[in-house]
């Protein structure tokens, strides 16, 4: 009878050492294994009554003023904006020289195929020239109203 409960406790023993190698997780003894990567962030992108509309971009006014033979052609141009306004002002020139617009000091360089876009909003109310700055050449004049 004793070598039957031997035998038990043994063939329990064998059970429970092979469960255990069976069962138990991988990597636990790697110290080296990664961690389990974070759970994926996910936007609910239903639309609902509630939700409000992105504001409306600001309306644009292009500007696009060529300079040749040191004058700019058509003459001065005269543009009045919208305070709140985005402007975009591309200048082109058959000379070397530097696009400033006054008031809001935005400053590019300008050349022969080397055309210049300044893009700003118009924030600040009042009047501004817009010149190459080396020649004192006005190209235009800029009037933003409140």
């Amino acid at each position: 009878m004793r070598d039957s409960r031997l035998l038990i406790v043994l063939g329990a023993a064998v059970v429970a050492v092979v469960l255990f190698i069976v069962f138990r997780r991988s990597g636990d003894d790697d110290e080296s294994a990664q961690p389990p990567p974070p759970p994926a962030i996910t936007t609910d992108t239903t639309a609902t009554d509630t939700a409000e509309p992105p504001p409306p971009a600001a309306p644009v006014t292009r500007i696009e003023i060529a300079v040749r033979g040191g004058k700019p052609v058509g003459g001065i141009r005269r543009v009045t904006v919208d305070r709140g306004r985005r402007v975009v002002l591309i200048v082109t020139s058959d000379t070397e020289d530097e696009v400033h617009v006054h008031g809001y000091d935005l400053q590019r360089d300008v050349g022969p195929g080397k055309p210049v876009r300044l893009a700003f909003a118009a924030n600040l109310p009042g009047g501004f020239e817009v010149e190459l700055e080396e020649h004192q050449l006005p190209i235009a004049d800029l009037s933003v109203q409140p």
